[in-house]
């Protein structure tokens, strides 16, 4: 499988791999058959992914352990000193105790892999879906405790009738074939009536046995030296604590493996590690507010079977699955405890898209969360403090990021009022102003939040523990000059953004993240679908506060908290609009640049229509952007309409600002401002009119209608220029003003969308929003071209990505040119 560039998986990992590539090679020498030769390839690239075939052996490491410490516990101390290898058991019955142990640590063990999907790919004639089975179907045969739970749909007559049953089925490896174990009816598919992760986990939990059940997900590994602790920590389960109380759910740390190459990955893989290690040991003690939060935790399996089960599966509100479980484990009576003397691998999203979508997800499923029934329960029952713990370490940790972001607004339109208004400058002729020290720190102390500075503090508190001070110390300056704050920054918009909207308009849902390779390329395109709504919108908002602030403001600019507060939102305002640019695998190269605007205009004029999908035409993106609007209520599109309304006020305030008013206060000013937009409307409206009604057959008329609407402007721009004294700097500032009131027409526009289609205005709302969306990108995307100039960017953008990897002497540079070597 290659990219765009012609790059492979397996030119990507001999890469960054070379060392064990060479090894590789060496083993496998003296392999003739090319089939197995094949075979061999592809285990070595599936070892170095986040691939199911990678989980399946960390997994079955538990079985190898048990089958050891059984050996260890039966034999003589003779056995035990003619020595023991694990493979004499596997090849050699006649071994002592080989067929005990291999007895015993069956009985003792069973993997479980709920693969809903299994059962259509089993069917299914497409090459895609028979290689994916084909390889489950191998790893039955190479393991063979191993199991495969899966939903199958069959059609049966049932009293006459045709109809759809599904069954949920347990298979397991069998001579070349998979032999079926069970089969269990079902009453209806579970993904209609629930979300598709927890109803997996819930259709195949009844195939597992015994009392402790560790959840594991697709992208993770297990070690062996692991594996052998495993029977310690099962221990766990029969300690008491605070009482009578024996934990319900035991929480293990996480060794993440996927941090070694690009800063994103790095970044990542910190702020994870520090997550599962000093963090959830304070949650678990002493605040007493650890839950479950994915994987890999081992839960007591008959407490959970007889409340509930591991996962809450309603459709949106337990977007989060996870942690439903663990509030449902603390309700009914469970404990949750956290031991760092054990650990799984696992990895992380690697790409700025991916991290983000990620983050989206989690948002989203906070913002159910502080919807839910559980979080209300939990806050009632718990006592004070403990509910302060438990509200600033789940829900409370995303409302408190969206309050940081609406901080930065209501400063900059209270500003915005003061300076357009005329307040300001009496304001700051009063001496007691410049005293206000304390209100200066204040907004200083936000900034530091804003600047996402103290998200990287429990990432250097556990490298200070772990590997000391002053390596964490070194690892916080190179995550500053690689940019990690404005990596931070970013993500603080994303988390606002989703967490904003689910509380407003609800309707979360679950984003499939990926768990690709990092060094592709993506497409203007694709970020500006995927950040225009969340990031790039709201980033030209306070760009324009800001500049009509520095425009019409007069402030008292000695101070230099005041500064440090400007510059902290300056650089929010960056970090908005072009993170994505620069965390982009070759985002500043001039080729990779024309491609990328090609590619945007193709998509801004395709047409959209049913079966069309979002990235393929932007009017199919527009409408889905719309969809949160289609499932509100009344009172989310009135607040709507009240929070569009904010755009309003800088055409209220701009006018009385521009020299053709002559210093006039009148309300006739304001009055003739909204004449200008009406007329803009209506020439929009006409414009509108005519390609429809024109069409491809009547192109002269519609060019000769648009020449006519060019002229009367260039007219009527002359009169005001010559006649009523317009200047220049009146036309930037009427930009500033009428701009954003176009946007909140927009908005106004969306959330009355059908009121807008009885009356016939919605395809001239739909014009304007084009028209709006081409501005957006053409501002956004030319920096990039101007960047992409200079080679040097280029270059340095690699380095800056890239730093571990030229650490290691890795060929990067080849990679994301896409130049193979020449091979004989």
């Amino acid at each position: 499988m290659e990219n765009d560039d012609g790059i492979s998986f397996l030119f990507y990992l001999q890469r960054i791999y070379p060392d064990e590539w060479s090894n590789f090679l060496e083993r496998t020498n003296d392999t003739k058959d090319l089939k197995e030769k094949m075979d061999l390839v592809r285990q070595w690239v599936s070892y170095r992914g986040q691939t199911l075939f990678r989980t399946v052996r960390g997994m079955m490491y538990y079985k190898q352990a048990l089958e050891l410490q059984c050996f260890l516990d039966m034999a003589e101390d003779r056995e035990i000193f003619d020595g023991y290898r694990p493979a004499d058991i596997h090849h050699r019955e006649d071994l002592p105790f080989a067929p005990l142990s291999k007895a015993v640590a069956d009985m003792k063990f069973t993997y479980v892999v709920s693969c809903q999907v299994y059962g259509a790919q089993r069917k299914s004639g497409e090459p895609r879906d028979r290689s994916c089975y084909l390889n489950i179907l191998n790893l039955l045969l190479k393991y063979p405790s191993l199991r495969v739970a899966y939903i199958d749909e069959r059609e049966e007559t049932v009293k006459g009738e045709l109809e759809k049953v599904y069954y949920s089925v347990l298979v397991k490896g069998g001579d070349k074939l998979d032999e079926e174990i069970y089969r269990i009816k079902l009453p209806g598919r579970p993904t209609d009536i629930g979300e598709g992760k927890p109803e997996n986990q819930n259709h195949a939990i009844i195939f597992t046995r015994g009392e402790a059940l560790q959840t594991i997900d697709m992208n993770q590994d297990n070690y062996i030296e692991e594996a052998f602790k495993m029977r310690n920590l099962l221990e766990e389960l029969q300690k008491s604590h605070r009482g009578d109380r024996k934990p319900t759910i035991l929480g293990l740390r996480e060794h993440i493996f996927t941090g070694s190459v690009s800063s994103l990955a790095w970044f990542m893989s910190n702020q994870e590690t520090s997550f599962v290690t000093i963090g959830q040991r304070i949650l678990a003690s002493p605040l007493r507010v650890r839950f479950h939060y994915g994987h890999p935790d081992v839960f007591d399996r008959i407490f959970h079977l007889t409340r509930g089960g591991i996962s809450k599966a309603s459709k949106i509100i337990n977007l989060s699955e996870d942690i439903f479980s663990g509030f449902n484990s603390t309700l009914r009576g469970g404990f949750v405890t956290h031991h760092e003397y054990i650990q799984v691998g696992k990895g992380r999203d690697v790409g700025m898209n991916q991290i983000s979508q990620f983050e989206a997800k989690v948002a989203n499923g906070n913002g159910e969360q502080t919807l839910s029934r559980d979080v209300y329960r939990l806050g009632r029952r718990f006592d004070f403090y403990r509910m302060l713990s438990f509200y600033f370490t789940t829900v409370g940790f995303y409302f408190s990021s969206m309050a940081t972001v609406l901080t930065v607004y209501v400063f900059l339109y209270g500003r915005l009022y003061l300076v357009l208004s005329g307040l300001e400058k009496a304001v700051l002729e009063d001496p007691s102003i410049h005293q206000s020290k304390a209100l200066e720190a204040a907004l200083a102390t936000q900034s530091v939040f804003q600047l996402g500075l103290l998200l990287v503090l429990p990432m250097v508190m556990e490298i200070g523990l772990e590997r000391g001070f002053r390596t964490a110390l070194g690892d916080f300056i190179i995550m500053q000059l690689q940019l990690a704050s404005v990596f931070f920054t970013f993500q603080l918009g994303t988390k606002a953004h989703y967490f904003g909207r689910t509380i407003l308009h609800g309707g979360a849902k679950y984003r499939a993240t990926g768990r690709g390779f990092v060094v592709f390329h993506a497409k203007f395109a694709d970020n500006y679908r995927f950040y225009s709504r969340s990031h790039f919108v709201k980033g030209l908002e306070l760009m324009v506060l800001l500049i009509v602030y520095q425009v019409y403001g007069n402030a008292y600019r000695s101070s230099n908290l005041y500064l440090f507060v400007t510059f902290s939102m300056w650089f929010l305002v960056a970090s908005w609009l072009f993170a994505p640019f620069i965390f982009n695998p070759s985002g500043f190269e001039w080729q990779k640049t024309v491609e990328d605007w090609t590619d945007w205009k193709r998509w801004m004029g395709n047409h959209g229509g049913i079966g069309i999908q979002p990235d393929r035409s932007w009017e199919s993106w527009w409408d889905s952007e719309q969809e949160h609007l289609k499932y509100t209520d009344i009172r989310g599109r009135v607040l709507e309409i009240l929070l569009a309304c904010r755009f309003l006020i800088y055409q209220y305030g701009i006018v009385y600002h521009l020299n053709i008013a002559h210093h006039s206060k009148s309300v006739l000013v304001y009055g003739l401002s909204w004449l200008v937009m009406a007329t803009v409307l209506v020439v929009l409206k006409m414009v509108s009119i005519g390609r429809r009604s024109f069409g491809t057959d009547f192109q002269l008329m519609f060019r000769i209608l648009k020449g006519l609407l060019f002229l009367g402007f260039v007219s009527v721009m002359t009169v005001l220029f010559v006649v009523c004294g317009l200047t220049i700097s009146d036309v930037f500032a009427g930009a500033l003003g009428f701009l954003p009131t176009g946007w909140a027409f927009l908005l106004i526009g969306q959330a009355c969308k059908p009121l807008l289609k009885y009356i016939g205005f919605w395809d001239s709302i739909k014009e304007l929003a084009r028209a709006y969306e081409y501005v957006m990108g053409i501002l956004i995307f030319s920096p990039i071209v101007i960047l992409s100039w200079f080679p040097f960017v280029s270059e340095f953008q690699t380095r800056l990505l890239f730093n571990q990897a030229f650490s290691r002497g890795l060929q990067i540079s080849m990679i994301l040119a896409g130049k193979k070597e020449k091979t004989s």
